[in-house]
């Protein structure tokens, strides 16, 4: 993998007295290119120029959107952009680098993709996208060694029942009103407490993963990005804990 993904030198805390959270991109929209595409005629010469296969690039409504418009769910589609921003806000957060924080991409399809601890993941786009693209393809990265991220098929459902959290909240537009560092306040009296964070770029959870999830809370009266979210939640965690810095 030469230096696409890293391990950062770090200092674990979790044998103090501070909890680990676990955070979960719910129903991301990062996949690659779904077989009701292939033979478009745009996605046919896209993929005739570039020599590749639909398995070797991502679904991204900049450069598919008119072939995106005859997907279910097109809005919720094709934004592997969240993914990204989003994983590099929680893997430079304090709690991250001190090992307190677990961090899962769960994605519209049903993959679940894990990191190890104290990952770090390429900051520019078309380097993650190639990672994530060989990560679908071979299950773990890297193949062999120390895995640094592997690819499961399962549900929410099924990662929280793996998991065996305390408590499972969620953050959604539709949810009882509170605020973050309310928010923050509930996660940090549990044991083992897990947030979930949509990873799509509209709508609310689907029927599916609301049943998984014990509580909803809609924290921001203004639609707010995924990353966005993610940042101010695991910094008023980090708060709720009084975690040095």
């Amino acid at each position: 993998m030469g230096d696409e993904v890293k391990i950062k030198g770090f200092q674990n805390l979790r044998r103090g007295c501070y909890p680990m959270l676990t955070l979960v991109m719910a129903e991301t929209a990062l996949e690659t290119l779904p077989p009701e595409i292939w033979r478009r005629r745009d996605i046919s010469r896209q993929l005739a120029e570039k020599k590749l296969k639909p398995e070797d690039i991502l679904l991204d409504r900049s450069y598919h959107h008119k072939a995106m418009l005859h997907l279910k769910d097109a809005e919720r589609r094709g934004r592997p952009d969240i993914a990204h921003f989003s994983t590099l806000e929680a893997t430079a957060s304090p709690l991250y680098l001190k090992g307190l924080l677990k961090f899962y991409l769960h994605t519209y399809t049903n993959k679940v993709i894990e990191l190890a601890d104290n990952v770090r993941l390429p900051k520019t786009y078309a380097r993650f996208e190639g990672l994530i693209i060989k990560l679908f393809a071979e299950k773990k990265v890297p193949e062999t060694g120390t895995t640094l991220m592997q690819l499961t098929e399962e549900n929410l459902s099924e990662l929280i029942t793996r998991l065996k959290p305390s408590k499972v909240i969620g953050l959604s537009k539709l949810g009882e009103k509170n605020n973050f560092r309310d928010v923050a306040s509930l996660l940090s009296l549990e044991e083992k407490p897990l947030l979930v964070v949509g990873g799509f770029p509209k709508g609310p959870f689907s029927s599916q993963v609301r049943e998984a999830l014990d509580e909803v809370y809609s924290v921001c009266d203004m639609s707010l990005e995924a990353h966005v979210v993610v940042a101010r939640i695991l910094y008023e965690y980090e708060r709720c804990i009084s975690l040095p810095c």
